[in-house]
């Protein structure tokens, strides 16, 4: 049973038959987070670096932004009985998309400002895939924490069980 987390979405589940998945990431990233000793998995697609620009955009859709769309996954996760030092942390995405001379750099300000919340968590990304300029499907399993990648029909086990 797939979860579809869409653009400035996340999902949370501890239903062993579910498996969270998000489509076309491109300059966004894709966050799997998993706590293996009690099956609670969570995946957030976020748009933007940071909501500090914009707050009243970030209190309607938090999920949008790096920062508050983390804070949100893991309290989630969270209140579901998973606890951070246990959590394994996968991301992908951050690709140059549609901007070819890097004006804008989406994906690398992405990349930096989800590095940088999970730090000032004391948490630490175990594996990732980003940038390149091929969108990303990102899928995890809830019964055992296994992440895969899709993209440009090629797949990749990025964790396993």
């Amino acid at each position: 049973m797939n979860i579809t987390i869409s653009i400035s979405d996340a999902r949370v589940s501890n239903d062993p038959r579910a498996t969270l998945v998000t489509y076309s990431l491109g300059s966004c990233i894709g966050v799997s987070v998993y706590d293996p000793a009690v099956r609670v998995g969570g995946m957030l697609h976020f748009q933007l670096p940071a909501a500090d620009p914009d707050t009243a955009r970030a209190k309607a859709n938090p999920l949008m932004y790096a920062d508050t769309g983390m804070a949100w996954l893991l309290e989630k996760m969270a209140a579901m009985g998973a606890v951070e030092r246990r959590m394994q942390i996968i991301i992908a995405g951050a690709a140059q998309m549609f901007d070819d001379k890097g004006v804008f750099n989406i994906g690398r300000r992405n990349h930096t400002a989800i590095r940088k919340v999970l730090w000032q968590r004391g948490l630490f990304i175990n594996r990732e895939e980003i940038g390149g300029t091929s969108p990303r499907n990102l899928y995890l399993s809830i019964a055992d924490g296994a992440v895969l990648i899709k993209s440009s029909g090629q797949q990749r086990q990025l964790a396993s069980a």
